[in-house]
């Protein structure tokens, strides 16, 4: 891509996001996003903490130089405890990047294929998710199935510790045709991890751990707040609501140096042989932002820096969403010009 062109995309890149700022974010937001950058990251940090967010951590991974810590806020309320940079944290979404290179994995070994269909490998779910016979594991990857966003379900509650989130998969009509289009849905990774499991006769945690976690040293990536010690988490917040949430189920778990860790080996394809590595660039993107009640990340690679910035937020709510992507566009400027 030449220079004229990339200064062309981030001129259209600032635009669009002026305007999505202006149009679907509170006042408050479009005068934080144009107030003028800080002369550094934790100065940053220390104001977004002041637009009523409980805590943040930036962890950032700058090839050939030492990767430092960012934090501010507190990691609990109720204690008033300062951050703790490495900290655990439900890194929500995020783990659909691990969960794609476990894919990957299999299908290089041939022991998936991804043009087979998802009742060949979990076959309870013919007759009861519609298409089943139908939908290919590279569709379920790629969020092409049709299958509804079980977090969608009218019966699913984020903050409910009792729901059993396949029964709200099964027997649910399709959004659309296998293939006819394109919709998020955490469904197709509950499946995805279902699909693993009968592969490998193991847990996708097990398979994840041994195939990809392991060969990168990597210790404090878990697959349920079960598997940890609340007492090491940061905990997490809603607005609103003065509930620490951190006791709350939702998935994967890590710290945000582990999450860097992974997202460089992912995209310099460290534990993918050629052929895997193939596969992975044809199937799915090699970042992701994750959300889970109290709980907001990122998790980047920025190859022209060749640098990796993980940005988790404890507080939820509102707009926050936006909010927190306005922090990091604002501290990933502020990392390019020093």
């Amino acid at each position: 891509m030449n220079k004229r062109l990339k200064n062309i995309l981030r001129v259209m890149a600032v635009f669009i996001t002026l305007l999505s700022v202006y149009i679907f974010s509170p006042w408050e937001y479009a005068l934080y996003y144009l107030t003028p950058l800080p002369d550094n990251v934790q100065q940053e940090l220390n104001n977004f903490i002041d637009e009523g967010v409980d805590g943040v951590i930036v962890y950032v991974d700058r090839k050939g130089v030492e990767p430092r810590y960012y934090t501010s806020g507190v990691d609990n309320r109720e204690q008033h405890s300062p951050i703790r940079p490495n900290a655990l944290f439900k890194i929500g979404s995020i783990a659909k990047l691990y969960d794609a290179a476990a894919i990957t994995k299999l299908a290089g070994e041939g022991k998936l294929s991804l043009d087979r269909y998802l009742s060949d490998y979990l076959p309870f779910t013919k007759g009861r998710i519609e298409n089943a016979d139908s939908i290919t594991i590279r569709m379920l990857v790629q969020h092409r199935s049709g299958i509804p966003n079980y977090t969608d379900h009218p019966s699913f509650h984020w903050g409910e510790l009792n729901i059993d989130v396949m029964e709200l998969v099964l027997d649910q009509e399709a959004d659309f045709a296998p293939g006819a289009d394109y919709a998020y849905s955490n469904s197709n990774y509950l499946l995805l991890a279902k699909i693993i499991t009968a592969i490998t006769g193991a847990s996708h945690g097990e398979y994840i751990t041994q195939t990809l976690l392991n060969p990168l040293g990597l210790k404090r990536t878990f697959f349920s707040i079960n598997d940890v010690d609340k007492e090491e988490m940061m905990s997490g917040y809603h607005l609103g609501y003065e509930d620490d949430l951190r006791h709350l189920e939702h998935g994967y778990v890590s710290s945000a140096k582990e999450v860097a860790v992974f997202l460089r080996a992912l995209n310099e394809g460290t534990f993918f042989t050629e052929k895997e590595q193939e596969i992975y660039a044809s199937l799915y993107p090699y970042n992701h932002t994750g959300w889970v009640l109290g709980y907001q990340s990122i998790a980047r690679y920025h190859p022209e820096e060749d640098m990796v910035v993980i940005q988790f937020v404890s507080t939820t709510g509102n707009d926050l969403v936006m909010l927190t992507k306005i922090l990091y566009d604002r501290v990933v400027e502020i990392l390019r010009s020093t």
